[in-house]
C-alpha cells in the first residue's frame, strides 16, 4: 500500500482564519500615509491578509490596493487574515485604526 500526499497551496501558511471589523475614525480616511502604514505592517505577517469594503476586497500588503477602497471617515472595514500568525497580523491593523493612523 502506498502513501499518497496531497498539498494544497493557498499562498499562505495552514493556519487559522481571523475577522474582525473596523471603523475609519481618522478625519481625512485611509488616505496615502495610513495606507502605507497598514501595507508596512501586513508585509511583516507570513498570513495572507485582506481588507473588506465598499463592495471590494483587496489585498492589505498592497498600498495601490488600500487606496482603491476609497474608505472615507466613518466606514465600516472588515480585516481578514488566513495563515499560522492571523491573529496576530489582524490585532496589529486593528490596532493601526485604533491609534487612527498617528493622526488627530
Amino acid at each position: 500500500m502506498s502513501d499518497i500526499s496531497v498539498q494544497t497551496d493557498t499562498g499562505a501558511p495552514a493556519g487559522e482564519q481571523c475577522v474582525r471589523q473596523v471603523q475609519v475614525t481618522n478625519q481625512l480616511g485611509l488616505h496615502a500615509r495610513p495606507a502605507s502604514q497598514i501595507a508596512r505592517e501586513a508585509q511583516a505577517f507570513a498570513a495572507s491578509i485582506t481588507i473588506a469594503g465598499q463592495g471590494q476586497s483587496v489585498d492589505a500588503k498592497s498600498i495601490l490596493d488600500i487606496l482603491t477602497l476609497s474608505a472615507a471617515m466613518g466606514s465600516t472595514l472588515e480585516i481578514r487574515a488566513d495563515g499560522t500568525d492571523a491573529p496576530q497580523a489582524v490585532d496589529r491593523i486593528t490596532e493601526l485604526f485604533a491609534a487612527k493612523f498617528g493622526e488627530k
